[in-house]
Protein backbone atom coordinates (compact mmCIF):
# COMPACT_ATOMS: atom_id res chain seq x y z
CA UNK A 1 0.00 0.00 0.00
CA UNK A 2 1.20 3.17 -1.24
CA UNK A 3 2.08 6.34 1.66
CA UNK A 4 -0.76 8.34 0.88
CA UNK A 5 -3.16 5.53 1.51
CA UNK A 6 -1.72 4.75 5.17
CA UNK A 7 -3.99 4.22 8.17
CA UNK A 8 -2.60 5.62 11.50
CA UNK A 9 -4.12 2.97 13.57
CA UNK A 10 -2.91 4.25 16.93
CA UNK A 11 -4.99 7.21 16.22
CA UNK A 12 -7.50 5.41 15.21
CA UNK A 13 -7.64 3.17 18.61
CA UNK A 14 -7.01 6.37 20.70
CA UNK A 15 -10.19 8.27 19.14
CA UNK A 16 -12.34 5.33 19.67
CA UNK A 17 -11.25 5.04 23.16
CA UNK A 18 -11.10 8.52 24.24
CA UNK A 19 -14.72 9.14 22.85
CA UNK A 20 -16.33 6.15 24.95
CA UNK A 21 -14.03 7.38 27.83
CA UNK A 22 -15.81 10.85 27.53
CA UNK A 23 -19.25 9.03 26.85
CA UNK A 24 -19.69 11.32 23.72
CA UNK A 25 -22.63 10.78 21.84
CA UNK A 26 -22.31 7.86 19.38
CA UNK A 27 -20.43 9.46 15.98
CA UNK A 28 -20.08 7.30 12.56
CA UNK A 29 -17.84 7.18 9.61
CA UNK A 30 -18.04 6.19 5.88
CA UNK A 31 -14.77 4.25 5.88
CA UNK A 32 -11.31 4.16 7.40
CA UNK A 33 -10.13 6.90 6.33
CA UNK A 34 -12.16 9.35 6.59
CA UNK A 35 -11.77 8.57 10.62
CA UNK A 36 -8.24 8.51 10.58
CA UNK A 37 -8.54 12.32 8.08
CA UNK A 38 -6.49 10.44 5.26
CA UNK A 39 -4.79 12.34 2.71
CA UNK A 40 -7.05 10.14 0.31
CA UNK A 41 -10.24 10.55 1.28
CA UNK A 42 -9.02 14.37 1.90
CA UNK A 43 -9.04 14.46 -1.48
CA UNK A 44 -11.96 12.93 -2.60
CA UNK A 45 -14.27 15.27 -0.31
CA UNK A 46 -12.62 18.46 -2.31
CA UNK A 47 -13.12 16.63 -5.94
CA UNK A 48 -16.89 15.52 -4.33
CA UNK A 49 -18.06 18.83 -3.10
CA UNK A 50 -15.96 21.76 -4.66
CA UNK A 51 -15.65 24.73 -2.64
CA UNK A 52 -18.16 26.90 -5.05
CA UNK A 53 -20.39 24.42 -5.19
CA UNK A 54 -22.57 26.16 -2.42
CA UNK A 55 -22.88 28.87 -4.69
CA UNK A 56 -25.38 27.05 -7.22
CA UNK A 57 -27.84 26.65 -4.31
CA UNK A 58 -28.51 30.59 -4.94
CA UNK A 59 -31.56 30.82 -7.06
CA UNK A 60 -30.16 33.33 -9.63
CA UNK A 61 -26.59 31.67 -10.08
CA UNK A 62 -28.46 28.68 -10.64
CA UNK A 63 -31.11 30.22 -12.78
CA UNK A 64 -28.48 31.84 -14.81
CA UNK A 65 -26.80 28.42 -15.22
CA UNK A 66 -30.25 26.44 -16.87
CA UNK A 67 -30.11 29.15 -19.32
CA UNK A 68 -26.45 28.67 -20.45
CA UNK A 69 -27.24 25.15 -20.74
CA UNK A 70 -30.40 25.43 -22.69
CA UNK A 71 -28.95 27.63 -24.97
CA UNK A 72 -25.96 25.47 -25.92
CA UNK A 73 -27.85 22.58 -26.41
CA UNK A 74 -30.47 24.71 -28.68
CA UNK A 75 -27.39 26.50 -30.58
CA UNK A 76 -26.03 22.13 -30.74
CA UNK A 77 -29.41 20.91 -31.93
CA UNK A 78 -29.43 23.17 -34.66
CA UNK A 79 -25.73 22.73 -36.06
CA UNK A 80 -26.99 19.63 -35.95
CA UNK A 81 -29.85 20.94 -39.05
CA UNK A 82 -27.07 22.48 -40.42
CA UNK A 83 -25.17 19.75 -41.33
CA UNK A 84 -27.53 16.93 -42.13
CA UNK A 85 -27.46 15.75 -45.77
CA UNK A 86 -29.91 17.11 -48.36
CA UNK A 87 -32.80 14.74 -48.80
CA UNK A 88 -35.16 14.00 -52.10
CA UNK A 89 -38.31 14.87 -51.24
CA UNK A 90 -41.40 15.52 -54.06
CA UNK A 91 -43.64 17.39 -53.24
CA UNK A 92 -46.86 17.38 -54.88
CA UNK A 93 -46.36 20.34 -56.50
CA UNK A 94 -47.63 19.01 -59.47
CA UNK A 95 -50.43 16.45 -59.24
CA UNK A 96 -49.38 13.10 -61.68
CA UNK A 97 -51.27 12.37 -64.92
CA UNK A 98 -52.35 9.29 -63.70
CA UNK A 99 -53.22 9.73 -60.03
CA UNK A 100 -55.93 11.14 -58.12
CA UNK A 101 -55.65 11.81 -54.26
CA UNK A 102 -57.85 9.48 -52.48
CA UNK A 103 -58.56 7.48 -55.86
CA UNK A 104 -57.09 3.89 -55.92
CA UNK A 105 -54.32 2.84 -59.03
CA UNK A 106 -54.87 -1.19 -59.52
CA UNK A 107 -51.91 -3.25 -60.88
CA UNK A 108 -52.20 -7.01 -61.71
CA UNK A 109 -49.71 -9.24 -60.18
CA UNK A 110 -49.80 -12.65 -57.88
CA UNK A 111 -49.20 -13.79 -54.49
CA UNK A 112 -47.36 -17.28 -54.12
CA UNK A 113 -47.66 -19.86 -51.28
CA UNK A 114 -46.40 -22.84 -51.32
CA UNK A 115 -44.77 -22.54 -55.31
CA UNK A 116 -48.91 -22.06 -56.28
CA UNK A 117 -49.72 -18.41 -57.43
CA UNK A 118 -52.65 -16.09 -56.52
CA UNK A 119 -53.89 -13.96 -59.33
CA UNK A 120 -54.32 -10.53 -58.02
CA UNK A 121 -55.45 -6.80 -58.32
CA UNK A 122 -53.52 -4.76 -56.48
CA UNK A 123 -54.61 -1.21 -55.51
CA UNK A 124 -51.97 1.24 -54.43
CA UNK A 125 -53.20 4.87 -52.89
CA UNK A 126 -50.43 7.41 -53.90
CA UNK A 127 -47.76 5.47 -54.16
CA UNK A 128 -48.63 2.73 -51.13
CA UNK A 129 -50.44 -0.43 -51.90
CA UNK A 130 -53.15 -0.68 -49.51
CA UNK A 131 -56.08 -3.64 -50.49
CA UNK A 132 -55.57 -6.76 -52.77
CA UNK A 133 -58.19 -8.38 -55.08
CA UNK A 134 -58.53 -11.41 -57.00
CA UNK A 135 -58.15 -10.63 -60.88
CA UNK A 136 -61.44 -11.32 -62.39
CA UNK A 137 -59.53 -11.42 -66.06
CA UNK A 138 -56.92 -14.16 -64.96
CA UNK A 139 -58.00 -17.58 -66.57
CA UNK A 140 -58.07 -19.49 -63.00
CA UNK A 141 -59.84 -17.01 -61.92
CA UNK A 142 -63.14 -16.80 -64.01
CA UNK A 143 -64.72 -13.25 -63.63
CA UNK A 144 -64.29 -14.03 -59.67
CA UNK A 145 -62.64 -11.19 -57.29
CA UNK A 146 -62.31 -14.04 -54.85
CA UNK A 147 -59.06 -14.41 -52.62
CA UNK A 148 -58.16 -16.38 -49.86
CA UNK A 149 -57.01 -15.00 -46.15
CA UNK A 150 -53.11 -15.91 -47.03
CA UNK A 151 -53.32 -13.27 -50.09
CA UNK A 152 -55.45 -10.75 -47.79
CA UNK A 153 -53.16 -10.73 -45.28
CA UNK A 154 -50.01 -10.34 -47.45
CA UNK A 155 -50.30 -6.56 -47.85
CA UNK A 156 -50.03 -6.06 -44.09
CA UNK A 157 -46.38 -8.49 -43.93
CA UNK A 158 -45.19 -5.24 -46.34
CA UNK A 159 -45.30 -2.90 -43.72
CA UNK A 160 -44.43 -5.20 -41.04
CA UNK A 161 -42.18 -3.08 -38.44
CA UNK A 162 -40.33 -7.04 -37.77
CA UNK A 163 -39.36 -7.34 -40.92
CA UNK A 164 -35.33 -7.68 -41.13
CA UNK A 165 -34.05 -4.56 -43.16
CA UNK A 166 -29.96 -4.92 -43.84
CA UNK A 167 -28.00 -7.94 -44.38
CA UNK A 168 -26.31 -9.43 -41.68
CA UNK A 169 -23.28 -11.17 -40.58
CA UNK A 170 -23.04 -13.20 -37.87
CA UNK A 171 -25.90 -11.03 -36.20
CA UNK A 172 -23.78 -7.48 -37.36
CA UNK A 173 -25.27 -5.21 -40.20
CA UNK A 174 -23.20 -5.49 -43.15
CA UNK A 175 -23.38 -4.16 -46.95
CA UNK A 176 -24.74 -6.08 -49.78
CA UNK A 177 -21.80 -5.92 -51.78
CA UNK A 178 -19.81 -7.38 -49.39
CA UNK A 179 -21.75 -10.47 -49.38
CA UNK A 180 -20.81 -10.21 -53.63
CA UNK A 181 -17.67 -9.97 -52.46
CA UNK A 182 -17.73 -12.63 -50.61
CA UNK A 183 -19.52 -14.75 -53.33
CA UNK A 184 -17.46 -13.98 -56.32
CA UNK A 185 -14.38 -14.76 -54.37
CA UNK A 186 -15.40 -18.16 -53.51
CA UNK A 187 -16.15 -18.65 -57.43
CA UNK A 188 -13.17 -17.15 -58.86
CA UNK A 189 -10.60 -18.15 -56.36
CA UNK A 190 -7.78 -19.56 -57.94
CA UNK A 191 -7.45 -23.08 -58.21
CA UNK A 192 -9.30 -24.13 -55.49
CA UNK A 193 -12.78 -21.64 -56.54
CA UNK A 194 -16.16 -23.07 -57.07
CA UNK A 195 -15.55 -22.84 -60.95
CA UNK A 196 -12.11 -24.85 -61.03
CA UNK A 197 -14.20 -27.41 -59.05
CA UNK A 198 -17.23 -27.15 -61.18
CA UNK A 199 -19.65 -26.27 -58.09
CA UNK A 200 -18.03 -29.04 -55.91
CA UNK A 201 -19.54 -28.73 -52.54
CA UNK A 202 -22.28 -26.08 -53.60
CA UNK A 203 -25.76 -26.70 -52.84
CA UNK A 204 -28.87 -24.82 -53.15
CA UNK A 205 -32.47 -25.13 -50.99
CA UNK A 206 -35.15 -23.78 -51.63
CA UNK A 207 -39.26 -23.91 -51.41
CA UNK A 208 -41.39 -25.17 -54.52
CA UNK A 209 -40.30 -23.29 -57.43
CA UNK A 210 -42.92 -22.96 -60.10
CA UNK A 211 -41.37 -19.68 -61.70
CA UNK A 212 -39.67 -20.53 -65.18
CA UNK A 213 -37.56 -17.76 -65.26
CA UNK A 214 -36.49 -19.03 -61.66
CA UNK A 215 -35.87 -21.95 -62.36
CA UNK A 216 -34.20 -21.26 -65.64
CA UNK A 217 -31.43 -19.49 -63.60
CA UNK A 218 -31.19 -22.22 -61.12
CA UNK A 219 -30.67 -24.49 -64.24
CA UNK A 220 -28.51 -22.65 -65.58
CA UNK A 221 -26.18 -22.57 -62.43
CA UNK A 222 -26.38 -26.35 -62.60
CA UNK A 223 -24.96 -26.11 -65.93
CA UNK A 224 -22.10 -23.96 -65.10
CA UNK A 225 -21.35 -25.43 -61.92
CA UNK A 226 -22.39 -29.62 -62.72
CA UNK A 227 -21.01 -31.21 -59.43
CA UNK A 228 -23.86 -28.34 -57.69
CA UNK A 229 -27.39 -29.75 -56.43
CA UNK A 230 -30.23 -28.58 -55.78
CA UNK A 231 -32.80 -29.72 -53.36
CA UNK A 232 -36.34 -28.51 -52.73
CA UNK A 233 -38.60 -28.93 -49.55
CA UNK A 234 -41.85 -27.39 -47.60
CA UNK A 235 -43.02 -29.27 -44.49
CA UNK A 236 -46.57 -28.99 -46.47
CA UNK A 237 -45.60 -30.89 -49.66
CA UNK A 238 -47.84 -32.41 -52.09
CA UNK A 239 -45.14 -35.74 -52.28
CA UNK A 240 -48.18 -38.00 -51.16
CA UNK A 241 -50.17 -36.61 -54.63
CA UNK A 242 -46.91 -37.02 -56.66
CA UNK A 243 -46.10 -40.42 -55.63
CA UNK A 244 -49.64 -41.80 -56.12
CA UNK A 245 -49.74 -40.22 -59.89
CA UNK A 246 -46.31 -42.18 -60.40
CA UNK A 247 -48.14 -45.45 -59.17
CA UNK A 248 -51.01 -44.67 -61.65
CA UNK A 249 -49.22 -43.09 -64.74
CA UNK A 250 -45.65 -44.02 -64.23
CA UNK A 251 -44.45 -40.15 -63.89
CA UNK A 252 -45.99 -37.36 -61.92
CA UNK A 253 -48.76 -35.47 -63.69
CA UNK A 254 -51.00 -32.04 -61.92
CA UNK A 255 -54.65 -32.56 -61.58
CA UNK A 256 -57.35 -30.36 -61.81
CA UNK A 257 -61.12 -30.37 -61.70
CA UNK A 258 -63.89 -28.78 -62.77
CA UNK A 259 -66.52 -28.99 -60.45
CA UNK A 260 -68.73 -27.06 -62.58
CA UNK A 261 -69.51 -30.02 -64.82
CA UNK A 262 -69.61 -32.98 -61.74
CA UNK A 263 -73.09 -34.10 -60.37
CA UNK A 264 -71.69 -36.10 -58.13
CA UNK A 265 -68.35 -35.62 -55.64
CA UNK A 266 -66.48 -37.89 -53.28
CA UNK A 267 -63.70 -36.47 -51.14
CA UNK A 268 -61.30 -39.09 -49.92
CA UNK A 269 -59.93 -36.71 -47.52
CA UNK A 270 -59.63 -33.21 -49.36
CA UNK A 271 -60.60 -30.29 -48.28
CA UNK A 272 -60.96 -28.69 -51.43
CA UNK A 273 -63.32 -25.53 -50.62
CA UNK A 274 -60.39 -24.57 -47.91
CA UNK A 275 -56.98 -25.41 -48.10
CA UNK A 276 -55.97 -26.99 -51.91
CA UNK A 277 -54.15 -25.16 -54.91
CA UNK A 278 -57.19 -23.89 -56.57
CA UNK A 279 -59.23 -24.00 -54.07
CA UNK A 280 -61.03 -20.68 -55.08
CA UNK A 281 -61.78 -21.51 -58.37
CA UNK A 282 -63.17 -25.39 -57.10
CA UNK A 283 -65.16 -22.97 -54.56
CA UNK A 284 -66.87 -20.91 -57.03
CA UNK A 285 -67.72 -23.91 -59.92
CA UNK A 286 -69.14 -26.09 -56.50
CA UNK A 287 -71.29 -23.26 -54.92
CA UNK A 288 -72.63 -22.05 -58.68
CA UNK A 289 -73.61 -25.43 -59.69
CA UNK A 290 -75.50 -25.64 -56.33
CA UNK A 291 -76.87 -22.11 -56.47
CA UNK A 292 -78.41 -22.37 -59.75
CA UNK A 293 -80.33 -25.26 -59.18
CA UNK A 294 -81.34 -24.69 -56.19
CA UNK A 295 -82.99 -21.17 -57.43
CA UNK A 296 -84.89 -22.99 -60.41
CA UNK A 297 -86.71 -25.36 -57.92
CA UNK A 298 -89.87 -23.55 -58.07
CA UNK A 299 -90.28 -23.29 -61.69
CA UNK A 300 -88.78 -27.11 -62.50
CA UNK A 301 -90.17 -29.67 -59.98
CA UNK A 302 -87.21 -32.23 -61.31
CA UNK A 303 -84.29 -29.38 -60.43
CA UNK A 304 -83.71 -31.00 -57.21
CA UNK A 305 -82.22 -34.12 -59.15
CA UNK A 306 -79.72 -32.17 -61.05
CA UNK A 307 -78.44 -30.55 -58.27
CA UNK A 308 -74.73 -31.84 -57.54
CA UNK A 309 -74.18 -34.24 -54.18
CA UNK A 310 -71.25 -33.82 -52.47
CA UNK A 311 -69.81 -37.07 -50.28
CA UNK A 312 -67.25 -36.72 -48.03
CA UNK A 313 -65.26 -39.76 -46.64
CA UNK A 314 -62.73 -37.86 -43.76
CA UNK A 315 -61.06 -39.27 -40.59
CA UNK A 316 -60.93 -35.46 -39.37
CA UNK A 317 -63.23 -32.54 -39.97
CA UNK A 318 -63.04 -29.74 -42.22
CA UNK A 319 -64.86 -27.33 -43.98
CA UNK A 320 -65.84 -29.87 -47.13
CA UNK A 321 -67.45 -32.01 -44.30
CA UNK A 322 -69.78 -29.63 -43.26
CA UNK A 323 -70.53 -28.53 -46.15
CA UNK A 324 -71.38 -32.42 -47.61
CA UNK A 325 -74.98 -33.88 -48.44
CA UNK A 326 -73.91 -36.92 -46.61
CA UNK A 327 -70.32 -37.10 -44.28
CA UNK A 328 -69.04 -40.11 -43.13
CA UNK A 329 -65.94 -40.51 -40.27
CA UNK A 330 -64.03 -43.35 -41.39
CA UNK A 331 -60.70 -44.56 -39.47
CA UNK A 332 -56.92 -43.39 -41.45
CA UNK A 333 -56.40 -46.93 -42.12
CA UNK A 334 -59.77 -47.62 -43.85
CA UNK A 335 -59.70 -44.85 -46.33
CA UNK A 336 -57.85 -47.33 -48.33
CA UNK A 337 -61.03 -49.96 -48.39
CA UNK A 338 -63.38 -47.06 -49.32
CA UNK A 339 -60.52 -45.98 -52.55
CA UNK A 340 -61.13 -49.40 -53.52
CA UNK A 341 -64.63 -49.72 -53.42
CA UNK A 342 -65.46 -47.07 -55.92
CA UNK A 343 -62.36 -47.72 -58.14
CA UNK A 344 -64.01 -50.64 -59.86
CA UNK A 345 -62.44 -53.14 -57.09
CA UNK A 346 -64.35 -56.13 -55.25
CA UNK A 347 -65.41 -54.00 -51.94
CA UNK A 348 -64.87 -57.60 -49.75
CA UNK A 349 -62.63 -55.59 -47.61
CA UNK A 350 -65.07 -53.13 -46.56
CA UNK A 351 -66.67 -54.44 -43.18
CA UNK A 352 -68.89 -52.81 -40.48
CA UNK A 353 -70.21 -49.44 -41.27
CA UNK A 354 -68.32 -49.23 -44.13
CA UNK A 355 -69.68 -51.67 -46.22
CA UNK A 356 -73.49 -50.18 -44.81
CA UNK A 357 -72.97 -47.10 -47.02
CA UNK A 358 -70.34 -48.05 -49.44
CA UNK A 359 -72.27 -49.72 -52.34
CA UNK A 360 -74.49 -47.32 -52.68
CA UNK A 361 -72.18 -44.42 -52.58
CA UNK A 362 -70.06 -46.27 -55.59
CA UNK A 363 -73.64 -47.10 -57.18
CA UNK A 364 -74.54 -43.33 -57.27
CA UNK A 365 -70.72 -42.35 -58.77
CA UNK A 366 -71.69 -45.41 -61.26
CA UNK A 367 -75.01 -43.93 -62.66
CA UNK A 368 -73.02 -40.45 -63.10
CA UNK A 369 -70.08 -41.74 -65.30
CA UNK A 370 -68.50 -38.70 -66.83
CA UNK A 371 -70.20 -36.20 -64.42
CA UNK A 372 -68.20 -37.08 -60.99
CA UNK A 373 -64.95 -36.36 -59.39
CA UNK A 374 -63.30 -38.68 -57.06
CA UNK A 375 -60.89 -36.29 -55.45
CA UNK A 376 -58.16 -37.37 -52.48
CA UNK A 377 -56.72 -34.83 -49.93
CA UNK A 378 -53.30 -34.53 -49.90
CA UNK A 379 -52.44 -35.95 -46.58
CA UNK A 380 -53.46 -39.21 -47.93
CA UNK A 381 -51.25 -42.07 -48.31
CA UNK A 382 -50.23 -42.64 -52.11
CA UNK A 383 -52.55 -45.83 -52.57
CA UNK A 384 -55.07 -43.97 -51.89
CA UNK A 385 -54.18 -40.90 -54.83
CA UNK A 386 -53.18 -43.97 -57.23
CA UNK A 387 -56.96 -45.25 -56.10
CA UNK A 388 -58.63 -42.29 -56.83
CA UNK A 389 -57.14 -41.37 -60.22
CA UNK A 390 -58.08 -45.32 -61.26
CA UNK A 391 -62.01 -44.15 -59.81
CA UNK A 392 -61.88 -41.66 -62.42
CA UNK A 393 -60.60 -43.36 -65.15
CA UNK A 394 -62.89 -46.02 -64.40
CA UNK A 395 -65.89 -44.03 -64.27
CA UNK A 396 -64.77 -41.87 -67.35
CA UNK A 397 -64.53 -38.68 -65.86
CA UNK A 398 -60.49 -37.85 -67.73
CA UNK A 399 -61.18 -35.27 -70.01
CA UNK A 400 -64.41 -34.43 -69.01
CA UNK A 401 -64.74 -33.03 -65.10
CA UNK A 402 -60.89 -34.44 -64.72
CA UNK A 403 -57.76 -33.17 -66.43
CA UNK A 404 -54.02 -34.37 -66.48
CA UNK A 405 -51.08 -32.00 -67.52
CA UNK A 406 -47.27 -31.98 -66.87
CA UNK A 407 -46.22 -30.86 -63.05
CA UNK A 408 -46.22 -26.96 -62.79
CA UNK A 409 -43.45 -27.40 -60.52
CA UNK A 410 -39.91 -26.12 -62.41
CA UNK A 411 -38.27 -29.48 -60.94
CA UNK A 412 -41.08 -31.78 -59.61
CA UNK A 413 -38.87 -34.23 -57.49
CA UNK A 414 -40.04 -35.90 -54.04
CA UNK A 415 -39.14 -32.78 -51.19
CA UNK A 416 -38.54 -34.89 -48.41
CA UNK A 417 -36.34 -37.44 -50.08
CA UNK A 418 -34.46 -34.56 -51.74
CA UNK A 419 -34.12 -33.40 -48.16
CA UNK A 420 -32.79 -36.56 -47.05
CA UNK A 421 -30.26 -36.11 -49.88
CA UNK A 422 -29.12 -33.11 -48.81
CA UNK A 423 -28.78 -34.05 -45.00
CA UNK A 424 -26.83 -36.83 -46.06
CA UNK A 425 -24.47 -34.85 -48.13
CA UNK A 426 -23.84 -32.45 -44.88
CA UNK A 427 -23.12 -35.23 -42.55
CA UNK A 428 -20.70 -36.45 -45.01
CA UNK A 429 -19.03 -33.69 -45.24
CA UNK A 430 -19.43 -33.07 -49.00
CA UNK A 431 -21.47 -29.64 -48.51
CA UNK A 432 -19.23 -26.63 -48.32
CA UNK A 433 -21.47 -23.69 -49.30
CA UNK A 434 -25.02 -23.76 -48.57
CA UNK A 435 -27.47 -21.69 -50.34
CA UNK A 436 -31.15 -21.38 -48.63
CA UNK A 437 -33.76 -19.42 -50.77
CA UNK A 438 -37.16 -19.06 -48.28
CA UNK A 439 -38.06 -21.07 -45.88
CA UNK A 440 -37.33 -21.81 -42.34
CA UNK A 441 -35.55 -25.18 -42.30
CA UNK A 442 -34.12 -25.20 -38.74
CA UNK A 443 -37.70 -24.91 -37.63
CA UNK A 444 -40.15 -26.66 -39.63
CA UNK A 445 -38.04 -30.20 -40.88
CA UNK A 446 -38.81 -33.78 -39.05
CA UNK A 447 -36.72 -34.31 -36.26
CA UNK A 448 -34.10 -36.58 -38.11
CA UNK A 449 -33.81 -34.48 -40.53
CA UNK A 450 -33.40 -31.43 -38.95
CA UNK A 451 -31.13 -28.63 -40.25
CA UNK A 452 -30.16 -27.36 -36.62
CA UNK A 453 -27.08 -25.70 -36.00
CA UNK A 454 -24.98 -29.43 -34.75
CA UNK A 455 -25.44 -30.07 -38.23
CA UNK A 456 -24.90 -27.20 -40.43
CA UNK A 457 -21.63 -26.11 -38.51
CA UNK A 458 -19.92 -28.73 -40.69
CA UNK A 459 -20.76 -26.19 -43.96
CA UNK A 460 -18.25 -23.72 -43.95
CA UNK A 461 -20.45 -20.85 -45.91
CA UNK A 462 -24.33 -20.78 -44.91
CA UNK A 463 -26.53 -18.14 -46.11
CA UNK A 464 -30.19 -17.03 -46.09
CA UNK A 465 -32.50 -14.96 -47.74
CA UNK A 466 -35.66 -14.25 -46.05
CA UNK A 467 -38.04 -11.79 -45.20
CA UNK A 468 -37.39 -12.21 -41.46
CA UNK A 469 -34.38 -12.96 -39.61
CA UNK A 470 -35.34 -16.22 -38.09
CA UNK A 471 -34.72 -19.47 -36.71
CA UNK A 472 -32.46 -20.46 -39.97
CA UNK A 473 -30.98 -17.10 -40.45
CA UNK A 474 -29.50 -17.24 -36.81
CA UNK A 475 -27.65 -20.32 -37.32
CA UNK A 476 -26.14 -18.98 -40.61
CA UNK A 477 -23.24 -17.19 -41.34
CA UNK A 478 -25.20 -14.61 -43.42
CA UNK A 479 -28.53 -13.45 -43.83
CA UNK A 480 -30.31 -11.44 -46.73
CA UNK A 481 -33.19 -9.56 -45.93
CA UNK A 482 -35.49 -10.01 -48.70
CA UNK A 483 -37.60 -7.74 -51.02
CA UNK A 484 -41.69 -8.15 -50.42
CA UNK A 485 -43.30 -9.75 -53.73
CA UNK A 486 -44.81 -6.47 -53.56
CA UNK A 487 -41.49 -4.59 -54.37
CA UNK A 488 -40.39 -7.64 -56.50
CA UNK A 489 -40.36 -8.08 -60.11
CA UNK A 490 -40.94 -12.28 -60.66
CA UNK A 491 -43.23 -15.02 -62.26
CA UNK A 492 -45.30 -18.03 -61.24
CA UNK A 493 -47.66 -20.70 -61.90
CA UNK A 494 -51.50 -20.82 -60.88
CA UNK A 495 -52.93 -24.25 -60.18
CA UNK A 496 -53.93 -25.19 -63.50
CA UNK A 497 -50.19 -23.90 -65.12
CA UNK A 498 -50.92 -20.65 -66.20
CA UNK A 499 -48.11 -18.03 -65.86
CA UNK A 500 -48.70 -15.15 -63.84
CA UNK A 501 -46.13 -11.78 -63.97
CA UNK A 502 -45.35 -10.54 -60.57
CA UNK A 503 -45.08 -7.14 -60.59
CA UNK A 504 -43.74 -4.72 -57.93
CA UNK A 505 -46.15 -1.57 -56.68
CA UNK A 506 -43.70 0.19 -54.87
CA UNK A 507 -39.38 0.47 -54.59
CA UNK A 508 -38.12 -2.07 -51.58
CA UNK A 509 -38.97 -0.23 -48.26
CA UNK A 510 -35.66 -1.84 -46.77
CA UNK A 511 -33.55 -2.40 -50.11
CA UNK A 512 -34.76 -5.88 -49.93
CA UNK A 513 -32.88 -8.39 -52.20
CA UNK A 514 -34.97 -11.01 -54.06
CA UNK A 515 -34.18 -14.70 -54.76
CA UNK A 516 -33.21 -13.63 -58.66
CA UNK A 517 -30.24 -11.21 -57.19
CA UNK A 518 -28.90 -13.91 -55.07
CA UNK A 519 -28.73 -16.62 -57.88
CA UNK A 520 -27.19 -13.77 -59.84
CA UNK A 521 -24.17 -14.09 -58.28
CA UNK A 522 -23.27 -17.19 -59.49
CA UNK A 523 -23.16 -16.41 -63.41
CA UNK A 524 -21.08 -13.71 -65.16
CA UNK A 525 -23.13 -11.14 -65.29
CA UNK A 526 -23.76 -10.62 -61.60
CA UNK A 527 -25.02 -7.67 -61.29
CA UNK A 528 -28.52 -8.16 -62.97
CA UNK A 529 -32.10 -6.88 -61.32
CA UNK A 530 -34.88 -8.98 -61.37
CA UNK A 531 -36.38 -6.83 -64.07
CA UNK A 532 -34.58 -7.61 -66.54
CA UNK A 533 -33.63 -11.49 -65.81
CA UNK A 534 -37.81 -12.08 -66.02
CA UNK A 535 -37.60 -9.81 -68.91
CA UNK A 536 -35.06 -11.13 -71.35
CA UNK A 537 -36.48 -14.81 -70.05
CA UNK A 538 -39.52 -13.79 -71.72
CA UNK A 539 -38.28 -12.02 -75.01
CA UNK A 540 -36.47 -15.70 -75.83
CA UNK A 541 -40.16 -16.85 -75.59
CA UNK A 542 -41.69 -15.17 -78.17
CA UNK A 543 -41.00 -17.65 -81.14
CA UNK A 544 -43.06 -20.20 -79.15
CA UNK A 545 -46.20 -17.58 -78.41
CA UNK A 546 -46.53 -16.79 -82.02
CA UNK A 547 -47.36 -20.11 -81.92
CA UNK A 548 -51.24 -20.67 -81.97
CA UNK A 549 -51.33 -24.26 -80.39
CA UNK A 550 -49.35 -22.65 -77.57
CA UNK A 551 -51.73 -19.77 -76.77
CA UNK A 552 -54.19 -21.81 -74.47
CA UNK A 553 -53.73 -20.34 -71.14
CA UNK A 554 -55.24 -22.57 -69.16
CA UNK A 555 -52.72 -25.45 -70.38
CA UNK A 556 -49.45 -26.13 -67.92
CA UNK A 557 -47.20 -25.01 -70.91
CA UNK A 558 -49.44 -21.70 -71.05
CA UNK A 559 -47.11 -18.52 -70.98
CA UNK A 560 -47.88 -15.50 -71.49
CA UNK A 561 -46.38 -11.71 -73.18
CA UNK A 562 -44.48 -9.77 -70.71
CA UNK A 563 -46.10 -6.22 -69.68
CA UNK A 564 -44.54 -2.98 -69.90
CA UNK A 565 -43.05 -1.75 -65.81
CA UNK A 566 -45.61 0.69 -64.04
CA UNK A 567 -45.12 3.95 -64.10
Amino acid sequence: MSNDRHINFKLLRERVLGADEARTPKQYWRNLEEMADSPVFEEFVRREFPQQAEEWNDPVERRTFLKLMGTSLALAGLSGCVIQPPEKVIPYVKQPEEETPGQGIYFATAFSLGGIATPLLVRSNEGRPTKVEGNPDHPSNAGSTATDIFSQASVLTLYDPDRSQTPLYRGETRAWTTFVGEIRGLIEKEGDGLKARKGAGLRFLTETITSPSLAAQLKQILTDFPEAKWHQYEPVNRDNARAGAVMAFGQPVNTTYDFSKAERILSLGSDFLSAMPGTLRYARDYAAKRRSVSEALGSHPGAAEQMSRLYVVESTPTVTGAKADHRFSVKPAEMEAVAQGVSGASIVRASGDIGSWLPAVAKDLQLHKGASIVIAGDEQPPSVHALAHAANTFLGNVGKTVFYSDPIEASSVDQTQSLRELVGDIDAGKVETLIILGGNPAYNTPVDLRLDFNRLEKVKLRAHLHLYNNETSEICHWHINAAHYLESWGDARAYDGTVSIVQPLIAPLYAGRTAYEVLALFSDSYDRKPYEIVRNYWSGQQASLSAPQNRVVTAATAQQPFPPPPK
